[in-house]
């Protein structure tokens, strides 16, 4: 496996006002390869958005060594997508605004990110809706434009934390599919946080279990299901023992999502 991100005994001890150390993250080390889907799942509290915000340089880490294609992270760096359970867009930008927001930061080429923004916009079915504004599309589609944004100056690595979290029952599973397309279609390198088991396991090459704070990495499950994965997937059997092995090393640790 050719390694995108390294993670090296990565620990993060945060102090509180009375300087006390609450040990958020235990030692944790992980390999994820070049245009891998890995997913990750833990008790609530375990330093999962902890460890992806140390992976995004929004969060120092305490010790340990972390990168991206041989790179040390120190920083918000300009080759990190990332997709918050919010999708933050601008109200009063649209959708192909919003979309260009990250190439504008970065000042890159107006006419190429124009023309890749619209081919986002195409990918992900929001074509037509380039003018509307934030408060003139579903939950569905503005988390849709929080992904192309993301992905608008051609990221390496693309880290989502809970990103349909907020989103009904039936709007989910349409994401789940619509992300599946998108990661297949682009083979970014997807770092995913979940507190759903299945949708883990039906987007992951690899589910990582985490344990209880302070988060160590209990188990990383290869999920040997073919692609692409529909929803008549999640009736397969091994997709369910999936979920049931995963579920168990969750229970075990006194918690759950």
């Amino acid at each position: 496996m050719n390694p995108c991100i390294t993670l090296e005994e990565v620990e993060k001890i945060y102090l509180t006002t009375r300087r006390e150390k609450v040990y958020a993250l235990a030692p944790v080390s992980l390999e994820v390869g070049v245009g891998e889907f890995v997913s990750v799942v833990g008790p609530s509290g375990c330093g999962k958005s902890t460890l992806l915000k140390i992976l995004g340089g929004l969060l120092p880490r305490s010790s340990g060594k972390v990168s991206i294609m041989g790179t040390p992270i120190e920083g918000p760096r300009g080759d990190v997508g990332i997709v918050f359970q919010d999708p933050v867009l601008l109200g009063w930008r649209t959708v192909l605004q919003n979309t260009l927001l990250p190439a504008e930061i970065l000042r890159l080429d107006r006419r190429a990110s124009e023309a890749r923004a619209r081919d986002l916009i195409k990918l992900v079915g929001l074509d037509g809706f380039e003018d509307k504004y934030p408060m003139e599309l579903s939950g569905g589609m503005r988390q849709r434009n929080a992904i192309i944004r993301a992905l608008i100056h051609d990221p390496a690595v693309l880290l989502m934390d809970e990103p349909f979290g907020a989103l009904d029952a039936m709007t989910r599973e349409q994401m789940n599919l619509e992300l599946q397309r998108i990661w297949l279609e682009s083979r970014k390198t997807v770092f995913f946080i979940t507190h759903s088991i299945p949708e883990a396991v039906f987007l992951a090459d690899r589910v990582v279990v985490m344990t209880a704070r302070p988060g160590r990495i209990r188990e990383v499950i290869p999920v040997g299901l073919p692609r692409p994965r529909s929803m008549a997937t999640m009736g397969d059997p091994k997709f369910v023992e999936y979920n049931q092995r995963i579920r168990r090393l969750l229970y075990s640790e006194g918690s759950l999502d």
